[in-house]
């Protein structure tokens, strides 16, 4: 249900401003003066509009899955993800170690790149995966209020 949300916040936060953008260019053609300043409004506009979250570390829910828990913590600067980092997984045998020491890495990077908590999961990290992901979007449905 996080992700559908989501993805409607994402497609309707991305037409709006697609609109804010030609409504301004269309303001912008019909007087010079107004241009100016319908421009200076819209870019403010647009910058809200697409930076998406607000600016700040926030710590997600933790997430409960199979193996234990997984618990995420991301920072966002200029509202966007640039830091994601793990703060609970699973540790207790060596399989739970050897998996999430490699995956995390690699889910966290995933993240900040995509700017999301869209991303892909690895053959045999399907459960880390499910409860990283989950964490995370909570960190994220914090950031967008």
């Amino acid at each position: 249900m996080a992700i559908a949300i989501d993805g409607y916040l994402l497609f309707f936060k991305k037409s709006s401003a697609e609109n804010i953008a030609i409504d301004s260019s269309v303001n912008s053609q019909s007087n010079s003066n107004a241009s100016e300043s319908s421009s200076a409004s819209s870019s403010s506009s647009s910058s809200s509009v697409d930076s998406g979250y607000q600016n700040g570390t926030y710590t997600g829910k933790s997430a409960s899955m199979r193996w234990g828990n997984v618990q995420v913590k991301v920072t966002i600067s200029n509202g966007e993800i640039t830091k994601v980092q793990t703060i609970k997984y699973p540790t207790d045998n060596p399989h739970d170690q050897q998996v999430n020491s490699s995956v995390l890495p690699t889910y966290e990077d995933e993240a900040v790149k995509n700017d999301s908590s869209k991303i892909q999961s690895f053959s045999g990290a399907t459960e880390t995966w499910k409860g990283f992901t989950k964490s995370l979007q909570s960190d994220l449905n914090k950031a967008e209020s």
